[in-house]
């Protein structure tokens, strides 16, 4: 059905009627766009062309996007921000009857009208969304209110979240045949022939003259105040950059009036200062920051240090005192005159100082130089040490063989060695020595001998080079080392003035004045000791063969040894035999037969006990030489082992037998078993493989480490592993605790239960507010609850919530409120922020809700602030935010508050002529068809 307001003469004849301007369709021939086009000749420009009198698909008039899609969306640009007053939508019919059979209107159900001023809807307000109709109630077309202002109108429909109501589509499509946008043309006007004039410095509602909102600059519910506070533009809501002084920027454009604080630049000064420049107005120059970056925009100084050889905050000042380098930290070498190395190199300009070499001169000279640039060479120093780079003296003196300072003077005057301290030797002719080792060069004087002549002749020589033997001095004397001659006299043995004539006659000794003895075959003795040198006759012994034999020996030369002689007497000194008998375990004439046969004693009447092996006892004693046989023990292995030992010299501890008895002597083997703690047919070994106590049968508890416990108690010796405590190691962590020693503390568990006693890990998950395997971790990352899964609400300052119940500390961001400020504030009045607490809004509600918190729609009936205003009488139901009766009029009434009566109907035909004929006359009386 089609409505036309028409405004006509107050009569039929008068042309005087005063000039009004009606709305206007601001969207007729405006450049649109939709998000697609099913065919060329469907493009989103025919809905704005003013023509819709062909409905279908394929006639030329309609806007039609590619079906299949979720979402559509068309839009049209009313080339500039526009007072809105509603918009008018013909959807696609195809030219058939408008009703629930007709398949376009599945397609239609769910759209969005948006206002925006950019071609995001949702940088915009929501005009409307259908979310009441159904395939038989849709109308098409459809009238929207939109008293608002906004440059974009947006078309939007989807299915992107199904399940959706019953008659809906599954896909979404543009089928629009025509939109018309009726508003003011022209910026700060309202009323509804757009003759009356907004509040200065207001966009303000095009019905009821509110301000919806603030020109660029202005704020305040009458936009009477100018933006402060350092903000600027539009709803005050941009920050001024630093203005020089501090002074508050332009409030509509933001710039500033006097120039900028140092170290920034722009119309807004929001710029800082780069390219190496900073200060006021940017037009000091940066100092050399390491790497190149930029300075402080506002004091110069560079962030990360100078560059190398430059110092100071803004790095505009070379090293100086003898310093170069990154920071200035390295020091100048030792260059010539003392001048200043390059402050960035290091090096010196003019080159060294005496004994320093190198580009930077900090190397002294080496290799044996001195001196200026090194060109001087050093003398022989000590241990071949480098010598003074500066001076060339040696510092631990010379080599052997030179003196001086530099060392470079060879040593004389019979003289060599080390500081020419030594004295050279006796040298042939008396020449000088080598400076170096002393040695003679020609050999030495009579008596003396060595390299460097300095030892008298020795090992019995004399004479030139020591070459003569000298002859048996007395005592072993040196001869004198010239002569030959014997100081003390001769050696037994030899005379005369050299020693070297030896004794005869059957004498030796000093001065041959003692005679031999009686040697064998009646020779003569030695000459020095009286020896004889083939022995002596039988019976006699000694040396000079002047003894009888003594000492239990007989016989030639005394050598036979006398046989074992009762009473320890000498047997004959010539046949051996023995004058009274023999010892004990001895037999025959000369008493050299041991007793045999397992015998010993006098007589060889005594029987040998158990000797190891079965061997023969000692023939005198009785005793066993290599021990008894297993079991037994005394000299004589007559004896059983006793003293909890057994086998072999009873060397061997019994185990620990049960009730201490003694285990057997032979093998060891205990006749009742172990004590507890040990184990075997012995009894000799402790429990071992995790076992302890009698018979080993008792298990370990869980030492630390896997370590065997105490094979006798069972206590673990290092502790116990990880979640067990007690001496054994037997007992698992409780009392909410854990790990090793069970001295770490269980997380917060899940109802309070404890955790697991080796790992700390909850069985049951976390107490709200925690989380991690040991529910030892607060929430973070704006979370909170059980299981972290509760998200923070939107806390002031965006500080995190507590981890627990979510509370905000600092209360909630603008337009949130309550305990975790997750609800959103409701329509306060002047968009001023609600009680961050209960939600209420200190200044009431803005149009079109009322409550506490101003989440309530007007109820029927009423509209404006706070629904403080009731619809008009005449009125079927008005807009809750500006009255107008958008749902229609009593009958006979009309107008945009149902406050005029109707005059009379007519067609459309007729309309469209009394229109024309109005526009002609400027008539004022309402028709409506």
């Amino acid at each position: 059905m089609y409505a036309v307001v028409l405004l006509v003469c107050c009569s039929w004849v008068a042309l005087l009627c005063p000039s009004v301007q009606a709305y206007e369709n601001l969207a007729l021939k405006k450049p649109a766009w939709q998000s697609s086009t099913e065919m060329s000749y469907n493009g989103a420009e025919l809905a704005v062309d003013g023509l819709y009198t062909d409905l279908s698909w394929d006639g030329g008039q309609c806007a039609w996007s590619v079906g299949g899609q979720t979402t559509a969306e068309w839009g049209v640009d009313l080339g500039g921000v526009k007072y809105i007053h509603h918009v008018f939508i013909q959807y696609a019919t195809d030219n058939w009857v408008w009703d629930e059979y007709n398949g376009y209107t599945g397609y239609f159900l769910g759209f969005s009208v948006y206002i925006s001023n950019t071609t995001n809807k949702e940088d915009g307000v929501l005009c409307f969304r259908d979310t009441i109709y159904t395939r038989a109630t849709i109308p098409n077309p459809v009238n929207i209110t939109c008293p608002y202002h906004g440059r974009y109108v947006i078309y939007y429909n989807n299915r992107t979240h199904p399940p959706y109501p019953e008659g809906y589509s599954y896909d979404v499509y543009i089928e629009l045949c025509e939109v018309e946008v009726y508003g003011c043309p022209t910026p700060g006007r309202y009323g509804e022939n757009c003759s009356l004039l907004c509040p200065e410095n207001c966009h303000c509602d095009v019905i009821d003259k509110t301000c919806v909102e603030c020109v660029p600059g202005y704020k305040g519910h009458l936009c009477y105040e100018e933006c402060g506070g350092h903000t600027y533009g539009l709803e005050c809501k941009q920050s001024c950059g630093n203005c020089s002084g501090g002074v508050q920027c332009d409030h509509e454009t933001g710039s500033c009036p006097k120039g900028c604080d140092a170290g920034l630049y722009g119309d807004k000064c929001d710029l800082e200062c780069g390219g190496h420049t900073y200060g006021l107005g940017c037009k000091q120059s940066c100092g050399n920051c390491s790497g190149g970056v930029q300075c402080d925009h506002v004091t110069g100084t560079c962030p990360n240090g100078c560059v190398a050889g430059m110092s100071g905050d803004k790095c505009d000042l070379e090293c100086g005192g003898h310093t170069y380098g990154l920071g200035c930290k390295q020091s100048c070498g030792n260059c010539s005159g003392g001048v200043q190395c390059d402050h960035v190199t290091g090096i010196c300009p003019n080159g060294c100082v005496a004994g320093m070499s190198g580009d930077k001169c900090d190397l002294e000279c080496g290799g044996h130089t001195y001196g200026l640039e090194c060109k001087q060479s050093c003398g022989n120093c000590s241990g071949g040490v480098q010598c003074d780079h500066e001076t060339g003296s040696c510092p631990k003196g010379c080599d052997a063989g030179l003196y001086g300072d530099k060392c470079d003077l060879e040593c004389g005057g019979h003289t060599y060695g080390l500081g020419c301290n030594q004295s050279c030797g006796n040298c042939s002719g008396g020449v000088q020595c080598d400076h170096v080792t002393g040695i003679c060069p020609n050999g030495c004087v009579a008596g003396m001998s060595g390299d460097k002549c300095d030892l008298e002749c020795g090992g019995h020589t004399y004479g030139l080079e020591c070459k003569q033997s000298c002859g048996n001095c007395s005592g072993g004397v040196q001869c004198d080392h010239v002569t030959g001659s014997c100081p003390k006299g001769c050696d037994a043995g030899l005379y005369g003035d050299k020693c070297d004539l030896e004794c005869g006659g059957h004498t030796y000794g000093l001065g041959c004045k003692q005679s031999c003895g009686n040697c064998s075959g009646g020779v003569q003795c030695d000459l020095v000791t009286g020896i004889c040198p083939n022995g002596c006759v039988a019976g006699m012994s000694g040396e000079k063969c002047d003894l009888e034999c003594a000492g239990r020996t007989y016989g030639v030369e005394c050598k036979q040894s006398c046989g074992n002689c009762s009473g320890g007497v000498q047997c004959d000194h010539v046949t051996g035999n023995c004058p009274n008998g023999c010892d004990a375990g001895m037999y025959g004439d000369r008493c050299d037969l041991e007793c045999g046969g397992h015998t010993y004693g006098l007589g060889c009447n005594q029987s040998c006990g158990k000797c190891s092996g079965g061997v023969q006892c000692d023939h005198v004693t009785g005793i066993c030489p290599n021990g008894c046989d297993a079991g037994l023990y005394g000299d004589k292995c007559d004896l059983e082992c006793g003293g909890h030992t057994y086998g072999l010299g009873c060397k061997q501890s019994c185990g620990n037998c049960s009730g201490g008895v003694q285990c057997d002597h032979v093998t060891g083997i205990c006749p009742n078993g172990c004590v507890a703690g040990m184990s075997g047919d012995k009894c000799d070994l402790e429990c071992a493989g995790h076992t302890y106590g009698v018979e080993c049968k008792q298990s370990c508890g869980n030492c630390s480490g896997g370590v065997q416990c105490d094979h006798v108690t069972g206590n673990c010796p290092n502790g116990c592993d990880a979640g067990m405590y007690g001496d054994r190691c037997d007992l698992e962590c409780a009392g909410h605790t854990y790990g090793v020693e069970c001295k770490q503390s269980c997380g917060n568990c899940s109802g309070g239960v404890q955790c697991d006693h080796v790992t700390g890990k909850c069985p049951n998950g976390c107490d709200a507010g925690m989380y991690g395997e040991r529910c030892d971790l607060a929430c973070g990352s704006y979370k909170y609850g059980v299981e972290c899964k509760e998200v923070c609400g939107n806390c002031s300052n965006g500080i995190p919530c507590h981890h627990v119940d979510g509370s905000c500390p600092s209360g909630c961001d603008a337009g949130a409120y309550g305990v975790t400020c997750k609800e959103s504030c409701g329509n306060c009045s002047n968009r001023d922020t609600c009680n961050d607490v209960d939600g209420s809004c200190p200044y009431g509600c803005d149009v079109g809700v009322y409550g506490k918190t101003c989440d309530k729609a007007c109820q029927s009936g009423r509209y404006s602030i706070s629904c403080a205003k009731a619809c008009g009488q005449n009125c079927q139901g008005c807009n809750r935010f500006n009255g107008v009766c958008e749902f229609g009029c009593q009958p006979g009434w009309t107008g945009t508050f149902c406050e005029k009566r109707k005059v009379f109907a007519m067609t459309m035909k007729t309309s469209r002529f009394l229109l024309n004929w109005w526009i002609f006359n400027r008539s004022s009386t309402e028709l409506f068809s």
